[in-house]
């Protein structure tokens, strides 16, 4: 073999060496999740207190924390707000990267010191996903996922419900969970089972009563933020 062709094949060598060392390129958002909490009238002050403080404590659990982190896999990024009647919905948190631990634990902040606006108004169930579509035009245009996670112990009873906000605000590529607090309504299972959950893989969390919210958030969370998909619902 002549010079030139050892030249060659060390070339090839080298770029072939070199491809199996590199890194896949990071994507730049996996998921935009947007938390909508209840604050309903049905949600006296100590319910929602035990709201915010575990959903709080969840976002600020390790294994979230790790999942969040997860090298190699692009950002998450998160938003939260409470909702009630037909026209209250207030953005606690707007949409914010969470990029480092730094992160997480300011996010973690905002949530803890949140202040509820209103405990005045009944359960638009509808409105509040339609607030939660809008919000979601906002997300960066890059995710790969967009959930909306709502919370609640009720079926919507002021308003349009969740099947006309689906049909009239943009929902396309957006899947929609549900966390149901028990103890509150006998129907509040089937109505988000039946009418909120939305999309491939969106699934329904149950807690036992607001001190059990922390517990069900934290399973909710981390099967979000994981990718967790046990079984796949088609859109409505």
């Amino acid at each position: 073999m002549g010079e030139h062709g050892k030249h060659r094949l060390l070339v090839r060598l080298a770029a072939l060496l070199s491809g199996l060392g590199a890194a896949p390129a990071e994507a730049a958002c996996r998921l935009a999740l947007a938390l909508a909490v209840d604050a309903s009238s049905s949600v006296d002050a100590l319910d929602y207190n035990l709201q915010r403080e575990g959903l709080a404590a969840a976002l600020d659990a390790p294994d979230i924390r790790r999942a969040i982190l997860m090298s190699g896999r692009g950002d998450v990024v998160l938003s939260v707000y409470e909702w009630s009647g037909r026209f209250q919905q207030q953005l606690h948190l707007d949409w914010t990267p969470l990029r480092s631990p730094d992160d997480i634990t300011r996010a973690v902040a905002t949530i803890a010191g949140m202040r509820r606006v209103t405990a005045e108004f009944p359960t638009a169930l509808g409105s509040a996903l339609g607030y939660g579509a809008q919000l979601m035009t906002r997300a960066p245009a890059d995710c790969a996922r967009r959930v909306i996670d709502v919370s609640g112990d009720g079926a919507n009873n002021q308003g349009f419900g969740p099947r006309l906000a689906y049909r009239h605000f943009p929902f396309d590529g957006i899947t929609v969970n549900g966390l149901v607090v028990l103890g509150h309504g006998p129907t509040v299972v089937a109505h988000y089972s039946d009418e909120v959950l939305r999309g491939p893989g969106a699934f329904l969390e149950l807690a036992r009563g607001y001190a059990d919210f922390e517990r069900a958030m934290g399973r909710k969370l981390f099967r979000e933020i994981s990718d967790l998909v046990v079984g796949a619902r088609p859109d409505q």
